[in-house]
């Protein structure tokens, strides 16, 4: 964590703004525990579960707070995206809330369950193959074309202080933590939930979480340098972002304690407790922060821990292929 005094893109005031924005809009999610999880660990553990969040993911709460802000002319053009499910969704929903069109360009590859959902929202869904094209050229080309208004899925400060909401909610509802795990993809969920940590409740520590084979903000951490990385082969596809942006890149030196990864072997083991034990469907990126405690490097016994459940939009049809990697027989 940095002890800089420079000035911040993004800070509490806007994360508390959002909160009100969204009170009426996005859901005020569950906080569950498990005695089993609580024994496992030998820690008070609280999940915060934005798998029940409207469009099932914590990204309807930065959409929306981005979305609500839109001047009436920005409104009239209309916006545009970039996603491979969750974002995409979240922006369909808060463009149809607010009478505002959404485009959303989407890889040939995401979920076919994140491109049903998108199109059922009302948004037109213009895919790309993303081994040809990057999805930032195809939106610059479309923004020049149309002037839309682009809402990137992270890298926005109105984006990243509706996301802190998620930890705002948390603490809120269980008091002071000494440690919150956080999933990370491109930053925009982390860094907001580590703003409203270091405001609500300041001795907690902030660790954020990617998978190994997308370390690229854990190497951009430890580096103080941005790290990139193309196109990462992880079941995480929510984690499969370039690197950290430059918004919440500097967020993310400022307010996070650290940054570990975990295995994709260790992601599905995890992921498949969490169906069977705590009887919550959970994606492969919503379960990055718990794999960290349950099957990670994180051990803190005697703490009070905060875990982000990011998401819930799992692909039905891929639970059988999931299931037989880690249990082949």
């Amino acid at each position: 964590m940095s002890d800089s005094s420079l000035e911040m893109p993004v800070t509490y005031a806007a994360v508390a703004a959002a909160a009100d924005r969204l009170r009426e809009q996005a859901h005020q999610t569950p906080v569950l525990t498990s005695r089993t999880v609580n024994k496992l660990t030998q820690s008070q553990v609280f999940f915060k579960c934005e798998n029940f969040q409207r469009t099932g993911s914590f990204k309807f709460r930065g959409a929306y707070n981005a979305l609500a802000q839109l001047s009436p002319q920005q409104r009239q053009r209309g916006v545009l995206t970039y996603s491979s499910g969750n974002h995409a969704q979240a922006v369909a929903l808060a463009g149809q809330l607010l009478g505002i069109k959404t485009t959303i360009i989407m890889p040939q590859d995401a979920p076919a369950v994140k491109q049903a959902a998108t199109r059922g929202y009302g948004a037109e869904v213009m895919l790309y193959d993303r081994a040809e094209v990057t999805r930032e050229f195809v939106a610059a080309q479309l923004v020049a074309e149309t002037g839309a208004t682009l809402i990137p899925p992270y890298d926005h400060p109105d984006v990243v202080a509706g996301q802190g909401t998620t930890a705002h909610e948390l603490i809120q509802t269980v008091g002071p933590l000494d440690l919150l795990l956080v999933c990370c993809g491109g930053g925009g969920l982390l860094s907001g939930c580590a703003i409203a940590a270091a405001a609500l409740t300041p001795n907690c520590r902030v660790i954020g979480v990617e998978p190994e084979k997308a370390d690229d903000a854990t190497r951009s951490f430890y580096s103080r340098t941005l790290q990139t990385v193309h196109n990462p082969d992880t079941i995480a596809d929510g984690a499969r972002t370039p690197s950290l942006g430059t918004i919440t890149f500097p967020l993310v030196l400022h307010y996070v304690h650290d940054m570990v990864t975990v295995s994709d072997e260790a992601l599905l083991r995890t992921l498949f407790f969490l169906w069977e034990r705590l009887k919550i469907v959970v994606e492969p990126t919503g379960a990055l922060a718990a794999t960290a405690l349950l099957n990670g490097p994180i051990r803190a016994p005697g703490a009070k821990i905060g875990v982000i459940i990011s998401g819930g939009n799992v692909d039905i049809c891929q639970i059988a292929r999931l299931h037989s990697q880690i249990y082949p027989n």
